[in-house]
């Protein structure tokens, strides 16, 4: 055999392409994707919601620390779904090229250009034997001088724009409801709305605000702000 991989473990190498064309521990890493808890973005005329399902694997465990929402910049966050440490890792390498962004051209970084930076190194950890992808999808949202935005990045370095998105485990039923109810000229408010509504479908139980965390960055002051939760719990009564 010498050089080939044997029959049927193309999966076990991820420089190797399977005779369909496939790689593999891409594909795997996208399946550790599907499995997190639910997170999604939604776009509105007025500015951008992230909102995220976070679940403390104990009840012992500090709830500070079970975050899936990340401020990035003033005017850009992200929420993750995956392998929290591979995200880390990536997140700090954002926050890098944010703050290199205003310090070169004084002027806060386009979130495309953060998404598609950030894609660019997912893309070079599917490219090298050694290494394995990184096991993380991310949704960045935020405010640039095109407007509201949203993108997503996969573990295979592809990176896409949306008007709203879901990824993990409830995606589906969220990406369905966002399909029906999304408009372009959706207000913040209702923009919140049916990101509350969306995961709703996708939760196993109710929605409570301590599991359900959110973000908005508005066109009026451009800035990230979490949503407490009494807040999102006046949204959700709302519903």
């Amino acid at each position: 055999m010498g050089m080939f991989a044997a029959p049927g473990a193309y999966d076990r190498v991820i420089t190797i392409f399977s005779p369909e064309g496939r790689l593999f521990q891409v594909e795997y890493a996208v399946e550790a994707v599907k499995r997190g808890a639910t997170v999604l973005g939604v776009v509105s005329k007025d500015g951008v919601v992230l909102a995220a399902e976070e679940k403390a694997p104990s009840k012992l465990q500090d709830p500070a620390f079970a975050w899936k929402i990340f401020q990035v910049d003033e005017h850009l966050g992200v929420a993750i779904v995956g392998l929290g440490a591979d995200a880390r890792v990536l997140i700090d390498q954002a926050r890098l090229y944010a703050q290199s962004n205003r310090l070169t051209y004084d002027e806060p970084i386009d979130t495309e250009v953060l998404a598609k930076r950030i894609a660019d190194i997912k893309q070079i950890y599917t490219q090298h034997s050694g290494v394995r992808p990184f096991g993380v999808a991310m949704v960045f949202g935020g405010i640039d001088k095109s407007g509201p935005r949203l993108f997503v990045t996969l573990p295979g370095g592809d990176y896409w724009g949306y008007k709203a998105y879901a990824l993990g485990a409830g995606a589906d039923a969220a990406v369905e409801l966002l399909e029906a109810k999304h408009r372009d000229d959706i207000s913040l408010d209702e923009a919140i709305l049916l990101a509350l509504e969306s995961l709703a479908k996708s939760v196993e139980g109710k929605l409570e605000a301590p599991r359900v965390k959110m973000v908005v960055i508005g066109m009026a002051d451009r800035k990230f702000r979490r949503l407490t939760d009494e807040e999102v719990e006046s949204y959700i009564t709302k519903l």
